[in-house]
């Protein structure tokens, strides 16, 4: 049986993947609820989402750090001390956030592209659609991963893939992207709330359902 998760949710900008999870959430298909949302900017329409769903907000401006995310990550860390939190979920955050050892495999992440192609530091946001085209691939995707204290390098739990088209641009490429990381990022959430998730070393095994 899946015991409900508590999630923080980290965000920088308009908050879709955190709607997402509060459409699902309302839908009954996902076993959590939003403990509160933290943006790195206090113009994130995320924020507005997540006072219109009366869940707590905190803003932890990245322009007050000026680069050393080592102390914006601590800043972070005290503010989420004050919420029940089992799992912190990285929602368009485009800050670097150093994971607290106790929140190592209870941090997740998801990318848009397929880890370890097109990843790392500086492949954010549109950068990554720009590259698989300029690549000539042909396909590309979205992974979700718990993340550790290196870009986009943490543990992967599920990867979907989608096709790239020869007439696709970054904008065409991205949206389809985001319906595959709408399917994705509630998925390995349920999976964790599930207890169905299981690290070992640089993989993630999925646990059958219990009966």
């Amino acid at each position: 049986m899946a015991k409900t998760v508590r999630m923080a949710v980290l965000l920088s900008g308009s908050g879709r993947t955190l709607q997402n999870f509060l459409d699902r959430i309302r839908a009954g298909t996902l076993d959590a609820i939003v403990s509160v949302v933290v943006s790195s900017r206090a113009d994130a329409y995320g924020l507005e989402r997540a006072r219109q769903a009366g869940i707590p907000t905190v803003c932890v401006p990245s322009r007050r750090f000026r680069g050393d995310f080592e102390k914006m990550s601590r800043a972070i860390h005290r503010e989420l001390a004050a919420y029940p939190v089992d799992l912190i979920a990285l929602a368009g955050f485009m800050c670097f956030f150093r994971v607290p050892e106790e929140f190592l495999g209870k941090t997740m992440n998801i990318h848009p592209a397929l880890i370890p192609m097109f990843c790392g530091k500086g492949y954010y946001g549109h950068r990554v659609h720009e590259a698989v085209i300029e690549h000539g691939c042909k396909v590309t995707g979205c992974t979700v991963h718990f993340a550790d204290n290196e870009y986009d390098h943490g543990p992967i739990i599920l990867q979907k893939v989608v096709p790239v088209l020869d007439d696709d641009t970054p904008e065409t490429l991205a949206a389809r992207v985001f319906e595959k990381e709408c399917e994705a990022y509630p998925e390995a959430i349920q999976l964790f709330a599930e207890g169905r998730l299981r690290i070992e070393g640089r993989r993630v095994r999925i646990l059958p359902a219990r009966g």
